[in-house]
Protein backbone atom coordinates (compact mmCIF):
# COMPACT_ATOMS: atom_id res chain seq x y z
CA UNK A 1 0.00 0.00 0.00
CA UNK A 2 1.00 3.34 -0.25
CA UNK A 3 -0.13 6.83 1.18
CA UNK A 4 0.15 9.89 -0.73
CA UNK A 5 0.34 13.24 1.41
CA UNK A 6 1.78 16.92 1.14
CA UNK A 7 4.58 16.11 -1.38
CA UNK A 8 5.45 12.93 -0.06
CA UNK A 9 5.11 9.06 -0.63
CA UNK A 10 5.18 6.62 1.84
CA UNK A 11 5.26 3.14 0.46
CA UNK A 12 4.60 0.53 3.17
CA UNK A 13 5.58 -2.41 1.08
CA UNK A 14 9.25 -1.20 0.22
CA UNK A 15 9.81 0.62 3.74
CA UNK A 16 10.27 3.90 1.33
CA UNK A 17 9.02 7.83 1.84
CA UNK A 18 9.52 10.13 -0.64
CA UNK A 19 9.23 13.57 -0.24
CA UNK A 20 9.69 16.05 -3.71
CA UNK A 21 10.18 13.08 -5.52
CA UNK A 22 13.29 12.09 -3.36
CA UNK A 23 13.75 9.81 -0.99
CA UNK A 24 14.34 10.48 2.99
CA UNK A 25 16.09 8.39 5.04
CA UNK A 26 13.87 6.66 8.09
CA UNK A 27 14.90 5.09 11.08
CA UNK A 28 12.67 1.97 11.81
CA UNK A 29 10.67 3.12 14.58
CA UNK A 30 10.09 7.07 12.78
CA UNK A 31 8.90 4.76 9.98
CA UNK A 32 6.92 2.69 12.00
CA UNK A 33 5.22 5.98 13.82
CA UNK A 34 4.48 7.49 10.23
CA UNK A 35 2.54 4.21 9.31
CA UNK A 36 0.51 4.45 11.96
CA UNK A 37 -0.32 8.09 11.48
CA UNK A 38 -1.39 8.08 7.86
CA UNK A 39 -3.28 4.62 8.00
CA UNK A 40 -5.21 6.36 10.11
CA UNK A 41 -5.81 10.29 9.18
CA UNK A 42 -8.00 12.56 10.73
CA UNK A 43 -8.21 10.61 13.78
CA UNK A 44 -6.34 11.14 17.17
CA UNK A 45 -3.86 7.76 17.66
CA UNK A 46 -3.52 7.71 21.48
CA UNK A 47 -0.53 7.59 23.88
CA UNK A 48 -1.05 4.03 24.34
CA UNK A 49 -1.82 2.94 20.59
CA UNK A 50 1.89 4.87 19.49
CA UNK A 51 3.47 2.59 22.02
CA UNK A 52 2.00 -0.56 21.41
CA UNK A 53 2.96 0.09 17.39
CA UNK A 54 6.15 1.37 17.82
CA UNK A 55 7.79 0.24 20.69
CA UNK A 56 5.59 -3.13 21.28
CA UNK A 57 3.89 -2.00 24.61
CA UNK A 58 7.18 -1.52 26.16
CA UNK A 59 6.89 1.51 28.53
CA UNK A 60 9.83 4.68 27.10
CA UNK A 61 10.48 7.92 28.42
CA UNK A 62 8.57 10.71 27.59
CA UNK A 63 11.99 12.15 25.71
CA UNK A 64 12.15 9.14 23.32
CA UNK A 65 8.67 9.75 22.51
CA UNK A 66 9.16 13.41 21.60
CA UNK A 67 12.36 12.41 19.64
CA UNK A 68 10.42 10.11 17.38
CA UNK A 69 7.93 12.70 16.71
CA UNK A 70 10.14 15.70 16.27
CA UNK A 71 12.17 12.94 13.24
CA UNK A 72 8.95 12.00 11.78
CA UNK A 73 7.79 16.07 11.78
CA UNK A 74 11.19 17.13 10.05
CA UNK A 75 10.98 14.26 7.26
CA UNK A 76 7.66 14.82 5.85
CA UNK A 77 8.43 18.71 5.71
CA UNK A 78 6.68 19.86 8.84
CA UNK A 79 7.74 21.04 12.44
CA UNK A 80 6.42 21.70 15.98
CA UNK A 81 5.00 25.10 15.35
CA UNK A 82 3.44 24.54 12.16
CA UNK A 83 1.56 21.20 12.61
CA UNK A 84 -0.14 21.51 9.20
CA UNK A 85 0.82 17.97 8.53
CA UNK A 86 0.69 15.99 11.88
CA UNK A 87 -0.90 17.97 14.56
CA UNK A 88 -0.47 17.07 18.70
CA UNK A 89 -3.65 16.80 20.58
CA UNK A 90 -1.89 17.58 24.05
CA UNK A 91 -2.11 14.59 27.13
CA UNK A 92 -3.87 12.73 24.62
CA UNK A 93 -1.85 11.89 21.70
CA UNK A 94 -1.09 12.60 17.30
CA UNK A 95 -3.61 13.56 14.85
CA UNK A 96 -2.73 13.30 10.47
CA UNK A 97 -4.33 16.49 9.77
CA UNK A 98 -3.06 16.37 6.17
CA UNK A 99 -5.33 14.84 3.89
CA UNK A 100 -3.96 11.13 2.53
CA UNK A 101 -4.86 9.09 -0.49
CA UNK A 102 -3.98 5.44 -0.25
CA UNK A 103 -3.20 3.46 -3.57
CA UNK A 104 -3.25 -0.24 -3.62
CA UNK A 105 -0.58 -1.91 -5.65
CA UNK A 106 -3.12 -3.83 -8.17
CA UNK A 107 -1.10 -2.75 -11.33
CA UNK A 108 -4.32 -2.70 -13.58
CA UNK A 109 -5.76 0.26 -12.03
CA UNK A 110 -4.62 3.55 -12.42
CA UNK A 111 -3.92 4.29 -9.11
CA UNK A 112 -2.48 1.82 -8.47
CA UNK A 113 0.24 2.56 -10.73
CA UNK A 114 4.24 1.67 -10.13
CA UNK A 115 6.53 4.14 -9.67
CA UNK A 116 8.96 4.92 -12.95
CA UNK A 117 11.60 6.49 -13.54
CA UNK A 118 11.96 10.27 -13.87
CA UNK A 119 11.67 10.89 -17.42
CA UNK A 120 15.06 12.79 -18.74
CA UNK A 121 15.11 16.09 -20.04
CA UNK A 122 15.80 16.68 -23.58
CA UNK A 123 16.16 20.00 -25.71
CA UNK A 124 15.73 21.10 -29.20
CA UNK A 125 16.62 24.71 -30.71
CA UNK A 126 14.11 26.30 -32.79
CA UNK A 127 14.61 28.34 -35.37
CA UNK A 128 14.81 31.53 -33.84
CA UNK A 129 17.34 30.12 -31.61
CA UNK A 130 15.52 29.41 -28.55
CA UNK A 131 15.94 25.93 -26.61
CA UNK A 132 12.96 24.12 -25.62
CA UNK A 133 12.69 21.24 -23.06
CA UNK A 134 10.90 18.86 -22.83
CA UNK A 135 10.64 14.99 -21.80
CA UNK A 136 8.79 11.57 -23.17
CA UNK A 137 7.57 8.82 -21.01
CA UNK A 138 5.46 5.76 -22.18
CA UNK A 139 4.72 3.47 -24.55
CA UNK A 140 1.99 3.84 -27.74
CA UNK A 141 0.51 6.74 -29.99
CA UNK A 142 2.05 9.74 -29.00
CA UNK A 143 0.29 12.36 -27.01
CA UNK A 144 1.54 16.11 -26.63
CA UNK A 145 0.65 17.57 -23.25
CA UNK A 146 0.11 21.37 -23.38
CA UNK A 147 -0.26 22.33 -20.04
CA UNK A 148 0.64 25.61 -18.06
CA UNK A 149 2.64 28.53 -19.45
CA UNK A 150 4.46 28.76 -16.47
CA UNK A 151 5.50 25.66 -15.36
CA UNK A 152 8.90 23.29 -15.17
CA UNK A 153 8.79 19.76 -16.43
CA UNK A 154 11.30 18.01 -13.85
CA UNK A 155 9.74 19.60 -11.01
CA UNK A 156 6.00 18.95 -12.01
CA UNK A 157 7.18 14.94 -12.08
CA UNK A 158 8.29 15.16 -8.25
CA UNK A 159 4.96 16.43 -7.47
CA UNK A 160 3.12 13.25 -6.24
CA UNK A 161 -0.37 14.34 -7.44
CA UNK A 162 0.96 14.92 -10.76
CA UNK A 163 3.19 12.53 -11.55
CA UNK A 164 0.90 10.22 -11.02
CA UNK A 165 -1.11 11.67 -13.59
CA UNK A 166 1.89 11.33 -15.73
CA UNK A 167 2.22 8.01 -15.03
CA UNK A 168 -1.30 6.82 -15.85
CA UNK A 169 -1.08 8.73 -19.19
CA UNK A 170 2.30 6.92 -19.85
CA UNK A 171 0.63 3.49 -19.68
CA UNK A 172 -1.12 3.52 -23.27
CA UNK A 173 0.29 6.73 -24.76
CA UNK A 174 3.99 7.94 -25.75
CA UNK A 175 3.38 11.34 -23.52
CA UNK A 176 5.57 14.37 -24.10
CA UNK A 177 5.85 17.14 -22.30
CA UNK A 178 7.48 20.51 -22.64
CA UNK A 179 8.40 23.62 -20.84
CA UNK A 180 7.00 27.02 -22.97
CA UNK A 181 9.73 29.25 -23.71
CA UNK A 182 10.84 31.95 -20.43
CA UNK A 183 9.79 29.06 -18.19
CA UNK A 184 10.91 25.97 -16.15
CA UNK A 185 14.01 24.32 -18.05
CA UNK A 186 13.99 25.73 -21.62
CA UNK A 187 15.06 29.30 -22.96
CA UNK A 188 14.62 31.95 -20.12
CA UNK A 189 14.55 34.86 -22.77
CA UNK A 190 10.39 35.53 -21.82
CA UNK A 191 9.80 36.48 -25.89
CA UNK A 192 7.81 33.68 -27.52
CA UNK A 193 3.83 34.67 -26.09
CA UNK A 194 1.81 34.90 -29.57
CA UNK A 195 -0.35 32.19 -29.70
CA UNK A 196 0.53 31.15 -33.49
CA UNK A 197 4.45 31.17 -32.12
CA UNK A 198 3.81 29.25 -29.26
CA UNK A 199 1.60 26.56 -31.81
CA UNK A 200 4.94 26.72 -34.02
CA UNK A 201 7.09 25.92 -30.84
CA UNK A 202 5.18 22.81 -30.64
CA UNK A 203 5.05 21.71 -34.07
CA UNK A 204 8.83 21.79 -34.10
CA UNK A 205 8.79 19.66 -31.60
CA UNK A 206 6.82 17.33 -33.01
CA UNK A 207 9.55 17.47 -36.28
CA UNK A 208 12.03 16.79 -33.96
CA UNK A 209 10.94 14.01 -32.48
CA UNK A 210 9.74 12.77 -36.10
CA UNK A 211 6.26 12.80 -35.61
CA UNK A 212 3.81 12.76 -38.71
CA UNK A 213 0.37 12.75 -36.69
CA UNK A 214 0.10 12.84 -33.20
CA UNK A 215 -2.95 13.74 -30.61
CA UNK A 216 -3.31 16.84 -28.33
CA UNK A 217 -4.26 17.35 -24.51
CA UNK A 218 -4.33 20.63 -23.26
CA UNK A 219 -5.63 22.57 -20.23
CA UNK A 220 -6.33 25.63 -19.37
CA UNK A 221 -4.48 28.58 -21.59
CA UNK A 222 -2.72 25.48 -23.08
CA UNK A 223 -6.16 24.85 -25.38
CA UNK A 224 -5.86 28.00 -26.97
CA UNK A 225 -2.94 26.37 -28.66
CA UNK A 226 -4.44 23.43 -29.04
CA UNK A 227 -6.74 24.79 -30.83
CA UNK A 228 -4.88 26.64 -33.47
CA UNK A 229 -2.93 23.81 -34.18
CA UNK A 230 -5.31 21.48 -34.70
CA UNK A 231 -7.65 23.80 -36.98
CA UNK A 232 -4.34 24.82 -39.07
CA UNK A 233 -3.07 22.08 -39.82
CA UNK A 234 -6.22 18.71 -39.14
CA UNK A 235 -3.69 16.28 -41.02
CA UNK A 236 -1.05 16.10 -38.16
CA UNK A 237 -4.08 16.11 -35.02
CA UNK A 238 -5.55 12.61 -34.54
CA UNK A 239 -7.41 13.70 -31.50
CA UNK A 240 -7.39 16.63 -29.30
CA UNK A 241 -8.80 16.64 -25.83
CA UNK A 242 -9.32 19.49 -23.73
CA UNK A 243 -9.48 20.18 -19.40
CA UNK A 244 -10.87 23.69 -18.29
CA UNK A 245 -10.56 24.86 -21.81
CA UNK A 246 -12.33 28.26 -23.30
CA UNK A 247 -13.87 29.66 -26.25
CA UNK A 248 -12.89 32.88 -25.28
CA UNK A 249 -10.79 34.83 -22.87
CA UNK A 250 -11.79 36.68 -20.10
CA UNK A 251 -10.70 39.98 -21.41
CA UNK A 252 -12.68 39.43 -24.50
CA UNK A 253 -16.21 38.01 -23.16
CA UNK A 254 -15.92 40.04 -20.00
CA UNK A 255 -15.62 43.65 -22.32
CA UNK A 256 -18.62 42.34 -24.47
CA UNK A 257 -21.06 41.36 -21.33
CA UNK A 258 -19.75 44.87 -19.78
CA UNK A 259 -18.09 43.55 -16.99
CA UNK A 260 -14.66 44.47 -15.27
CA UNK A 261 -12.04 43.05 -17.52
CA UNK A 262 -9.60 40.87 -15.90
CA UNK A 263 -9.67 41.49 -11.81
CA UNK A 264 -7.75 37.97 -11.90
CA UNK A 265 -4.70 39.88 -13.61
CA UNK A 266 -4.66 42.46 -11.01
CA UNK A 267 -4.58 39.14 -8.57
CA UNK A 268 -1.93 38.03 -10.25
CA UNK A 269 0.40 41.59 -10.67
CA UNK A 270 0.06 41.58 -6.72
CA UNK A 271 0.50 37.77 -6.30
CA UNK A 272 3.87 37.84 -8.14
CA UNK A 273 4.93 41.34 -6.46
CA UNK A 274 5.51 39.77 -3.51
CA UNK A 275 8.10 37.85 -2.05
CA UNK A 276 6.73 35.28 -0.14
CA UNK A 277 4.01 32.24 -1.70
CA UNK A 278 1.18 33.13 0.61
CA UNK A 279 -0.52 35.89 -2.10
CA UNK A 280 0.18 33.32 -4.76
CA UNK A 281 -1.46 30.37 -3.20
CA UNK A 282 -5.23 32.17 -2.83
CA UNK A 283 -4.58 33.05 -6.69
CA UNK A 284 -4.02 29.67 -7.25
CA UNK A 285 -6.90 29.20 -4.93
CA UNK A 286 -9.22 30.56 -7.23
CA UNK A 287 -8.55 27.95 -9.85
CA UNK A 288 -8.72 24.97 -7.55
CA UNK A 289 -10.82 25.91 -4.41
CA UNK A 290 -11.42 22.60 -3.43
CA UNK A 291 -7.76 21.90 -3.23
CA UNK A 292 -6.24 19.69 -1.51
CA UNK A 293 -4.52 22.20 -0.08
CA UNK A 294 -1.33 20.66 0.23
CA UNK A 295 -0.92 20.17 -3.39
CA UNK A 296 -2.18 24.49 -3.98
CA UNK A 297 0.80 25.36 -1.89
CA UNK A 298 3.03 22.56 -3.48
CA UNK A 299 2.02 23.47 -6.97
CA UNK A 300 2.02 27.14 -6.62
CA UNK A 301 6.01 27.19 -5.21
CA UNK A 302 6.55 25.24 -8.36
CA UNK A 303 5.21 27.82 -10.26
CA UNK A 304 6.77 31.31 -8.61
CA UNK A 305 9.94 29.25 -9.61
CA UNK A 306 9.52 28.08 -12.83
CA UNK A 307 8.63 31.54 -14.39
CA UNK A 308 9.50 35.64 -14.26
CA UNK A 309 7.15 38.13 -13.33
CA UNK A 310 7.18 39.71 -16.99
CA UNK A 311 6.64 35.94 -18.22
CA UNK A 312 3.32 35.29 -16.22
CA UNK A 313 1.71 38.64 -17.16
CA UNK A 314 2.54 38.75 -20.80
CA UNK A 315 1.13 35.48 -21.74
CA UNK A 316 -1.86 36.20 -19.41
CA UNK A 317 -2.76 39.54 -21.00
CA UNK A 318 -2.16 37.32 -24.24
CA UNK A 319 -4.48 34.38 -23.46
CA UNK A 320 -7.04 36.52 -22.16
CA UNK A 321 -7.46 38.87 -25.11
CA UNK A 322 -7.94 35.41 -27.61
CA UNK A 323 -10.62 33.73 -29.15
CA UNK A 324 -10.61 30.66 -30.63
CA UNK A 325 -13.87 30.80 -32.16
CA UNK A 326 -13.27 31.25 -36.02
CA UNK A 327 -10.97 28.13 -35.48
CA UNK A 328 -13.93 25.56 -34.24
CA UNK A 329 -15.42 24.85 -37.19
CA UNK A 330 -12.19 24.22 -38.74
CA UNK A 331 -11.68 21.23 -36.26
CA UNK A 332 -12.14 17.85 -37.83
CA UNK A 333 -10.88 15.14 -35.85
CA UNK A 334 -12.34 13.31 -32.80
CA UNK A 335 -12.45 15.86 -29.50
CA UNK A 336 -13.36 15.29 -26.27
CA UNK A 337 -14.17 18.67 -23.71
CA UNK A 338 -14.01 18.08 -19.96
CA UNK A 339 -14.74 20.80 -17.59
CA UNK A 340 -15.51 21.15 -14.18
CA UNK A 341 -19.73 22.42 -13.51
CA UNK A 342 -18.78 24.83 -10.38
CA UNK A 343 -15.54 25.90 -12.14
CA UNK A 344 -15.46 29.88 -11.54
CA UNK A 345 -12.80 30.81 -13.79
CA UNK A 346 -13.95 29.66 -16.85
CA UNK A 347 -17.62 28.87 -16.95
CA UNK A 348 -18.96 25.51 -17.91
CA UNK A 349 -21.06 27.92 -20.60
CA UNK A 350 -17.42 28.97 -22.35
CA UNK A 351 -17.16 24.92 -23.13
CA UNK A 352 -20.55 24.42 -24.22
CA UNK A 353 -19.12 27.12 -26.78
CA UNK A 354 -16.48 24.81 -27.98
CA UNK A 355 -18.82 21.69 -28.19
CA UNK A 356 -20.60 23.33 -30.23
CA UNK A 357 -18.52 25.24 -32.86
CA UNK A 358 -16.57 21.60 -33.15
CA UNK A 359 -18.17 19.20 -35.44
CA UNK A 360 -19.08 15.78 -33.19
CA UNK A 361 -17.31 17.03 -30.11
CA UNK A 362 -18.41 15.06 -27.30
CA UNK A 363 -18.35 17.21 -23.99
CA UNK A 364 -18.20 15.23 -20.15
CA UNK A 365 -18.63 17.90 -17.02
CA UNK A 366 -17.03 16.59 -14.11
CA UNK A 367 -19.32 17.06 -10.20
CA UNK A 368 -16.15 19.74 -9.09
CA UNK A 369 -15.58 23.18 -8.52
CA UNK A 370 -11.59 23.03 -9.40
CA UNK A 371 -10.30 23.96 -12.91
CA UNK A 372 -8.23 20.74 -13.13
CA UNK A 373 -8.73 17.67 -10.74
CA UNK A 374 -6.27 17.28 -8.66
CA UNK A 375 -5.45 13.59 -7.48
CA UNK A 376 -7.69 13.43 -3.84
CA UNK A 377 -10.32 15.14 -5.64
CA UNK A 378 -14.06 13.59 -5.79
CA UNK A 379 -13.80 13.56 -9.65
CA UNK A 380 -10.22 13.16 -10.36
CA UNK A 381 -10.44 9.34 -10.91
CA UNK A 382 -13.42 9.90 -13.55
CA UNK A 383 -11.65 13.07 -14.97
CA UNK A 384 -8.75 10.19 -15.59
CA UNK A 385 -10.22 7.36 -16.38
CA UNK A 386 -12.57 9.26 -19.06
CA UNK A 387 -9.18 11.02 -20.22
CA UNK A 388 -7.23 7.49 -20.78
CA UNK A 389 -9.93 5.87 -22.66
CA UNK A 390 -10.12 8.60 -25.21
CA UNK A 391 -6.51 8.93 -25.78
CA UNK A 392 -5.76 5.08 -26.03
CA UNK A 393 -8.39 4.06 -28.56
CA UNK A 394 -6.04 5.86 -30.98
CA UNK A 395 -4.28 2.79 -30.91
CA UNK A 396 -7.14 0.57 -31.70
Amino acid sequence: MRYVFSDCVLDAQRHVLLRGGAPVALEPQVFDLLHLLVRNPGRLVSRDEILAEVWNGRIVSESAISARIAAVRKAVGDDGKAQRIIQTVTRRGLQMVAEVVEHSDDTGSAAGLERTEEPRIRYTTLPTGHSLAYSVSGTGPPVILIGQTRSDIAAEWRLPFERHRFEALSRKNTLIRFDTIGAGQSDPRPDRSAINEQADDILHLADALRLDQFALYSQSGGCSQAIYIAAQYPDRVTRLAMMGAYAEGRAVRDSADGKEAEPLQAMLHTARSRSDSTFFEAFLLAYQPEGPLDSVRAYARMMLDSASKDHDLRHRDVINHHSSLQFLPRITCPTLILHSRYDAVHPLSEARKLAAGIAGAEMVVLECANHVPWQGNAAYDTYLETLIRFLATEAS
